[in-house]
């Protein structure tokens, strides 16, 4: 195939029904809900604090820091495949027409995430910065340069480089930015086109460089396949992904737990259930993650509705995820050769998570303690861990 556009545009048309077939169990059900109640909790918090910011809060700083890390991270996305390095060799002098199809995706799936942190910043800016309407607007248009920047520069200097060093690019162009963004939020425009003025410099070394060197397919195909394995682990908690191999983890230090099951022949399937979770990175770092995130709300959210929601909303998806990765597994189990009873293993994966969100509630209840404020009310949020979990084991079946 001598048109290089339109193996894009078929590839492209895969990659979005990929994407759309595993999206409709992510963003459908349980994370839906997560997702609306962690937003309004978070919504609120947000609003209620800009009421009583301090005057002197370093908006331009923080605003300049979150807008910076977003705009560096530009990973590109081009759709390489495996058998590219062989195949489009022949076609290496006609590869810049597929190059600029990809980087134009780059920049417009990877923008709104810019955008939406822009638009929740903008009460930030005018309440508490006291930004007028051109400098928000000036800042929108240089964000978008900014993304466009980032993305062909990465893009340069994984080409030059062969991919390394690419975190030593991502810290300077993150440094870039950021003096850049803040320069302008804090009216310093002459300062801000000498760094501009660097950034364009710096640019031009790399597509000078990239010329000298040819494509490098193999590591932009190992970038893309990397790409698509952490969507598809993420996937991976809500549905099963046939061509997914999790990763494992032997974790000697948290042998003394297995001793919670027990020795004797009722208690075999509780042992491998927390052999399989504890061992199995993708189960663990999930419940890790999420452990971790209501712990650091509790810590931080200082309004106690809003910090039981947010905590609720995160032990339902604790709940639900770990529930389903444990039971829907449809790979062969030497278990299975034996004659027990069905429902033993879903006795022993309840009794595991109960097990689990208690330790979620205990670092929650620590999360509160940390805070420092001891009403009532707040030690609520602990208990709203442990029977929203209840609850939500109780009702959902897999």
């Amino acid at each position: 195939m001598n048109n290089l556009s339109e193996v894009w545009s078929k590839r492209f048309v895969f990659y979005i029904n990929e994407l759309q077939k595993y999206l409709k169990f992510i963003v459908s059900g349980h994370l839906a809900i997560v997702i609306v109640f962690a937003i309004g909790a978070l919504g609120y918090t947000y609003s209620e604090w800009l009421n009583s910011a301090p005057k002197d809060f370093p908006a331009y700083l923080v605003v300049a820091l979150i807008l910076s890390i977003l705009v560096t991270l530009s990973t590109p996305v081009t759709l390489l495949k495996n058998a590219d390095s062989v195949y489009f060799l022949p076609l290496e002098t006609k590869l810049g027409e597929y190059i600029r199809l990809a980087l134009r995706w780059t920049y417009f799936s990877s923008i709104f995430v810019t955008l939406a942190a822009f638009v929740v910043a903008i009460p930030l800016l005018t309440r508490v910065a006291g930004s007028t309407k051109e400098e928000i607007i000036a800042l929108l248009i240089f964000l978008l340069i900014f993304k466009y920047w980032s993305i062909h520069t990465e893009f340069n200097f994984r080409w030059a480089s062969n991919g390394r060093g690419v975190w030593g690019d991502r810290f300077l162009r993150f440094l870039l930015i950021l003096v850049s963004l803040y320069f302008l939020l804090n009216g310093s425009y002459l300062f801000m086109i000498l760094v501009v003025i660097v950034q364009f410099v710096y640019t031009m070394a790399w597509v000078k460089k990239k010329k000298e060197v040819p494509f490098p397919f193999e590591h932009f195909i190992v970038v893309e396949q990397s790409r698509m394995m952490r969507f598809y682990r993420f996937a991976n908690y809500f549905t099963d992904v046939p061509h997914i191999r999790g990763m494992t983890k032997r974790r000697k230090w948290l042998d003394a737990f297995y001793k919670l099951a027990g020795y004797g022949q009722r208690n075999t399937q509780l042992y491998l259930v927390m052999r399989t979770f504890i061992r199995t990175n993708d189960f663990f770092y999930l419940w890790l993650r999420l452990t971790g995130l209501a712990m650091i709300g509790a810590i931080f959210i200082p309004f106690p509705i809003v910090s039981i929601i947010f905590a609720a909303a995160l032990a339902f998806a604790t709940v639900i995820q770990i529930k389903h990765a444990l039971l829907s597994g449809h790979e062969f189990r030497m278990d299975l050769l034996f004659p027990i009873e069905k429902d033993v293993r879903k006795h022993a994966v309840a009794r595991m998570i109960r097990f689990l969100q208690l330790i979620q509630a205990v670092a929650v209840l620590i999360g509160v303690l940390i805070q420092g404020d001891y009403a009532s009310v707040m030690f609520l949020i602990p208990v709203a861990v442990l029977v929203i979990s209840e609850v939500t084991l109780r009702m959902t079946k897999i």
